[in-house]
């Protein structure tokens, strides 16, 4: 009897006890990445810092390095800004910023003058997730890579050598009996003188 009085009771609870689970199982990722973004500043120290270098301004990053964190903002010479903490090392301050994320910035140590008292070690903030680089397909790659073929040179083969040409000279061919050049202007003188005379005797 019992059980049948609570049945009436029991069923509207379990109607309303579902879509409230509903409602909270499906907010609950929201509600974790709201309270991670949700970053609470470290408390308001009482000191604060002053710019004293000779530049125009410092820059304020988001983190302690300059390598890693980028500038959220900047500080002119001679102004000031409330301390809340410093790094490991002690080379950087947090300061309270309201255009950095969360509230806080970080400035360069040497670059400023800190009041007098001690400053607590704040851990750094998460370093910012770098921008995707673009991959190469390697089978796209290959497709436009020229390796150079190693084919052997020529050897070099040296033409055969000319043979030289010797020359002889022939010897003169001597007269046994050589003319003398007196005789033959005698006897040209002889016909001469014959070839005249029978002139004469022809002309009678």
């Amino acid at each position: 009897m019992k059980k049948k009085q609570f049945q009436p009771i029991i069923t509207p609870l379990f109607a309303l006890l579902i879509p409230l689970g509903m409602y909270f199982a499906s907010n609950s990722t929201t509600f974790a990445q709201a309270l991670q973004l949700t970053a609470t500043p470290a408390a308001d120290s009482g000191m604060y810092i002053t710019v004293i270098t000779d530049e125009p301004q410092i820059n304020i990053r988001m983190g302690p390095s300059s390598s890693i964190y980028p500038i959220v903002g900047t500080l002119p010479t001679g102004s000031t800004a409330p301390a809340l903490g410093r790094s490991q090392g002690g080379d950087w301050i947090q300061i309270a910023y309201d255009g950095a994320p969360n509230g806080v910035g970080w400035v360069y140590s040497p670059l400023v003058q800190v009041s007098p008292g001690t400053l607590q070690i704040v851990a750094p903030p998460p370093t910012p997730v770098p921008p995707a680089t673009p991959t190469i397909d390697p089978t796209l790659a290959a497709q436009f890579s020229i390796v150079p073929t190693s084919t052997r040179l020529p050897t070099f083969t040296p033409p055969p050598s000319l043979p030289t040409l010797s020359y002889s000279e022939s010897p003169a061919v001597e007269n046994s009996a050589p003319v003398p050049l007196a005789a033959i202007i005698i006897v040209l003188l002889v016909l001469g003188s014959i070839g005249f005379l029978l002139s004469l005797f022809l002309r009678r």
